[in-house]
């Protein structure tokens, strides 16, 4: 049946259509074919992947994302960051991290940050004298700090399959995602001494207290949601419906960068967004159903001798099953596919599920941002009108970042968990 399904799905890829297509047709192929259940039991399995009210939380923050990015709220805190960090060799570079990781907690997502940011940062960048495969590629593979430090709809769509504690996920992700600023921060500073860019005039204190007054109400949004979530005043799923009012607030209210006219299109755009993922959850969990009654994971996992090793030994096989995976399919769909099928093996090796999450969100981070297929690579592409190659060419010391910052998890688990057991144990 595996053999059928895999071929079944393999077709469907090569013909071009969307991973959806292939995930729900192997799916209808094991259950006309091989099971003895009736096919009924397939739609009431994809109805009971999208019943999980977390769930809820994802179109709220793609919506609040939206709004947001076609706002005010990214040139404010760029200008935040400019004032205290522009003067510093390297100081645009750093600026450029520093702003992804903070419109990240704003956004929550890798591609809002990557058209946000780099539309106004990379222009001043290569006026500077950095070079484009650079500017390109810190742009890219900040953007990937976003999907780790909260919210994250990557850890959402985690923590729901795993049944793992979102809130859990979402505060064990900023440790990570501050190392990685850390390390990219100081890359830029490396760079810009190596290749001699001039530094910027630095900023009075005038014009720092300026801009740390406009900032103010963008750096609400991290507010609400760590502060609200962990000081017990809402749920996550609440905080997005929250971000949301305030996204609307900030930007048809106070900013007025937007007009009421322009929330139809908004919306539209989040509807489409939220109808692809969601039809992809559906599908994978009639798939993680499929794989799961016939106990394909049990005999994957077996077969290769996973289910004998140990902690390490498996978070090792989880970090390059979907760092791999993450170079050629859609996140989310290796999240739903991957998840279901090591499961059985982290709940016998004893695994912390928050560990695992945070290791398994970095890892779909670095390959949106990775050759050949990263989804992040595309919208720099599409956003940026640069060929392939040009953005793909400066990647490799990022990446090689990024595989430290996974490693450090593996060896040293409190880099994500201090935080997590601070807040709640």
């Amino acid at each position: 049946m595996a053999e059928a399904m895999l071929l079944t799905m393999v077709v469907l890829l090569l013909l071009g259509f969307p991973m959806m297509i292939p995930l729900i047709a192997g799916c209808f192929v094991a259950f006309f074919l091989f099971m003895p259940v009736p096919p009924e039991i397939m739609v009431q399995q994809m109805l009971g992947g999208i019943r999980p009210a977390a769930l809820i939380a994802v179109p709220m923050f793609i919506f609040a994302a939206d709004i947001i990015t076609k706002g005010h709220s990214a040139d404010r805190l760029i200008d935040l960051v400019m004032r205290f960090f522009g003067h510093m060799r390297g100081g645009l570079g750093v600026t450029a991290a520093a702003s992804c990781t903070l419109f990240g907690a704003v956004s929550g997502s890798t591609q809002a940050t990557v058209v946000a940011i780099g539309g106004p940062l990379r222009p001043r960048m290569l006026e500077a004298g950095y070079k484009d495969s650079f500017v390109l590629a810190l742009i890219v593979n900040a953007s990937d700090i976003a999907m780790l430090i909260p919210p994250s709809i990557a850890m959402i769509i985690y923590g729901v399959i795993s049944g793992t504690s979102i809130s859990e996920l979402f505060i064990a992700g900023v440790g990570p995602g501050l190392l990685i600023l850390v390390l990219f921060a100081g890359y830029c500073v490396i760079y810009a001494i190596r290749n001699d860019i001039p530094v910027l005039p630095k900023a009075s204190w005038g014009e720092r207290l300026t801009a740390m007054k406009e900032a103010v109400w963008p750096l609400g949004f991290p507010v609400i949601v760590v502060g609200g979530i962990y000081g017990g005043i809402f749920s996550p799923t609440e905080a997005a419906s929250v971000c949301v009012a305030y996204a609307f607030l900030l930007e048809f209210v106070i900013f007025r960068s937007l007009k009421l006219r322009e929330i139809y299109d908004i919306a539209k755009s989040t509807g489409l967004i939220t109808a692809v993922v969601f039809i992809l959850v559906a599908a994978g969990a009639a798939f993680s159903w499929v794989i799961s009654f016939n106990q394909i994971p049990q005999a994957i996992l077996g077969g290769i001798g996973l289910d004998q090793a140990g902690p390490i030994g498996v978070l090792i096989a989880i970090s390059i099953a979907f760092f791999i995976g993450c170079m050629f399919v859609d996140p989310i769909v290796v999240i739903l596919v991957l998840v279901p099928i090591f499961t059985p093996i982290i709940d016998g090796a004893g695994i912390d599920p928050v560990l695992v999450g945070v290791i398994i969100t970095l890892q779909v981070a670095i390959g949106s941002a990775t050759p050949p297929f990263g989804c992040d690579i595309f919208t720099a592409i599409a956003i940026f009108k640069r060929p392939y190659m040009d953005v793909v060419r400066g990647t490799p010391p990022f990446v090689f970042m990024l595989m430290l910052v996974a490693a450090a998890l593996i060896i040293y688990p409190p880099i994500a968990l201090f935080l997590r057991d601070l807040a709640f144990r």
